[in-house]
């Protein structure tokens, strides 16, 4: 009842004093500090605000104006805001208008930093996929051909780094050199690094900067999307980091055009010893370019405030917005939410907190459940191995050229395919794909599965893309972009750095484990194995429907009720959700068979339906006797 008190005290417009909010919920915090504000104290906040972080005091009446904004920015509609009754304002109150109407006209600067930031993604993907037409050449090269596990190992290399260093060093090395800084470093590491796989002579130098490489892909992988969503406004910021796969997808086509367009350097009797050194090293230059836009790229708004350094986050941030209120609007409240933060995490320890409250530990196993499952799915079999698998055991000049032509067409879909993600995940919702994709997915497989034994028997072209090739058009608008979507949003604001560090760390693991496994199982049983990930995908899809809660659209605070929902009550919710599924479609009896709600209680022990949202995918959106007037209240 105290927390519903303060929810009261909130909305009636009383101050409630710093050691008061830290006793409340985390989430409701950071929901809204600045809440509890009247006008008066809003604008005395602004005018302190510039004395206090050493800003010119010519900027004072316009804090004073922004932390209005920041309480509510859609406050300068009011009839009796200043911006209406100040006719000085005018320029402002139309930046302001504009960037909610035209949410994609954004200064050059902040698209720059989107270039740079989609290139980014890019050389992740174009390391990542260099090695599908190396590894036909090197192992012949080194003589580890026979060698199996130890094959897979060479492969897997950067992936272990990832998830044994590489994710880790994220927070010291964006806490002493920003977050340029670390993208400019990881690039460089890339760089290096493949420069350093096309000059070795033995198994263990490609062992050894394989492993390295992963020093560039794991820090890089993890601050690119932080750096882009903090740098952004909230209008475009989903686009953005939905942009990461999508732009990523590019850079794994670009890793296999590169197999197909190098395949001919050098005479057949050298060939071995030169082309797949010019595929392996291709990706040295796509980071250089990188480490140049990002030198002129500004730093996170919010990384110099951590630093104290408020007049360098205000000149951020005006070159990311198009007007100086907005630029100061901004700054106030990344500072409001950082203090907020602070308050949390000087007594709370958010590590335990991961797993200890129900809440948290929920959102880690959605999030936990997607990102194990992009990689048991089997996508990085076919984006690492598609080469070796078409050419089977052949190793003459024809059936290597048709194998690699077959990976490009793979990486070509694969990126293609992506890109109507950008609207479907938001608007089919991140569940409802994944529920639809896994089934395709395990049928493709089985598809790949028993084309590829065809082709062993006939000796001839390699059926098994067609099997490829839909997988790649399935996977790629579903499992592809949901997971790091997902997780940046599914934790609560104050753990969110740990639960992605978690979270990206687990899926490196999971792609080392699979590219190591990959070379001994495909020998042992051959085409079964991809009967083994069409499994894989078919339990996928249940662990999705019992465990994966759907998070589109959804505030703040509508998470926390999503993600309180007990473990059991959500998998129940998903069988009756399946039930009603085939009961209205597959056996043609709709009518009977009633459509599944699932009423979650949250901290008030207030019932909130779920989904909340009325007509959404055929579910209704309220329980039986109740309207939508139960669902508003403290939350």
């Amino acid at each position: 009842m105290a927390d519903i008190q303060k929810a009261s005290n909130v909305a009636d417009g009383e101050k409630v004093a710093p050691a008061s909010i830290s006793d409340s919920i985390p989430d409701r915090i950071l929901a809204n500090p600045l809440a509890h504000f009247r006008p008066a104290e809003l604008e005395a906040l602004g005018r302190n605000f510039v004395v206090e972080k050493g800003l010119d005091a010519k900027y004072r009446e316009l804090f004073q104006r922004a932390a209005l904004l920041a309480q509510n920015p859609l406050s300068f509609r009011d009839e009796d805001s200043e911006f209406r009754t100040n006719p000085r304002l005018g320029a402002e109150r139309e930046a302001l208008e504009r960037e909610l109407t035209h949410r994609w006209d954004q200064p050059k600067s902040l698209y720059a930093l989107v270039v740079m930031c989609s290139l980014g993604a890019a050389v992740q993907g174009w390391d990542e996929t260099a090695v599908n037409g190396a590894n036909t050449f090197y192992q012949k090269a080194f003589g580890i051909t026979d060698n199996r596990w130890l094959y897979g190992f060479v492969n897997s290399a950067p992936y272990l780094c990832c998830a044994l260093i590489g994710c880790w060093l994220t927070e010291p090395l964006n806490h002493f050199c920003g977050r340029r800084g670390t993208i400019f470093i990881s690039c460089v590491i890339s760089s290096v690094t493949c420069l350093g796989q096309g000059l070795t002579q033995t198994w263990q130098q490609m062992l050894a900067t394989r492993f390295l490489l992963g020093l560039g892909i794991g820090p890089k992988s993890a601050t690119i999307p932080v750096y882009a969503s903090e740098c952004t406004p909230p209008t475009i910021r989903g686009g953005l980091v939905m942009m990461w796969q999508m732009w990523t997808a590019f850079g794994i086509m670009l890793g296999l055009v590169m197999g197909v367009a190098l395949f001919h350097i050098g005479d057949s009797t050298d060939q071995a010893f030169i082309n797949w050194r010019l595929m392996i090293a291709s990706p040295m230059f796509f980071p250089l370019i990188v480490c140049a836009l990002v030198y002129f790229s500004p730093e996170s708004p919010r990384w110099y405030i951590k630093k104290g350094n408020y007049e360098s986050a205000f000149r951020s941030l005006i070159r990311l917005r198009h007007s100086k209120i907005q630029a100061a609007r901004d700054l106030i409240y990344i500072d409001v939410l950082l203090e907020a933060e602070k308050r949390i995490s000087n007594r709370r320890n958010r590590l335990v907190e991961v797993f200890t409250v129900p809440r948290n530990r929920h959102a880690l196993q959605a999030s936990l459940t997607v990102m194990i499952m992009q990689q048991f799915c089997g996508v990085n079999v076919l984006a690492y191995y598609s080469s070796e698998v078409l050419k089977g055991s052949k190793t003459d000049y024809n059936s290597i050229r048709y194998a690699l032509l077959g990976s490009m067409g793979f990486g070509i879909i694969n990126f293609l395919f992506a890109i109507p993600a950008v609207r479907t995940i938001d608007t089919f919702g991140r569940r409802n794909l994944l529920l639809f994709t896994f089934p395709l997915m395990a049928i493709c497989m089985l598809i790949t599965f028993f084309l590829e034994d065809i082709h062993n028997k006939k000796d001839g072209a390699p059926l098994s893309l067609i099997g490829m090739y839909l997988f790649a058009a399935v996977y790629s608008p579903g499992e592809g972009p949901v997971p790091f979507v997902y997780s940046a949003e599914c934790y609560p604001l104050y753990i969110r750095d740990i639960g992605m560090a978690i979270a990206t760390a687990v899926t490196w693991f999971f792609n080392w484990l699979l590219t190591i496994t990959w070379p001994p199982l495909h020998d042992a049983i051959h085409s079964a194995a991809f009967g083994v990930y069409a499994a894989l995908n078919v339990i996928g899809f249940v662990v999705i429907l019992l465990l994966v809660p759907e998070t589109r659209n959804r505030t703040l605070e509508e998470l926390n009720s999503v993600f309180e929902v007990p473990t059991r009550d959500q998998a129940m919710y998903g069988i009756r959700q399946l039930w009603w599924f085939f009961g209205s479609w597959i056996w043609g009896k709709g009518e009977q068979v009633e459509k599944p709600v699932l009423v979650v209680g949250n901290r008030s022990r207030e019932d909130v339906a779920f989904p909340p949202r009325e007509g959404e995918f055929g579910i209704r959106a309220f329980p039986p006797g109740r309207d939508s007037s139960s669902v508003h209240g403290a939350t």
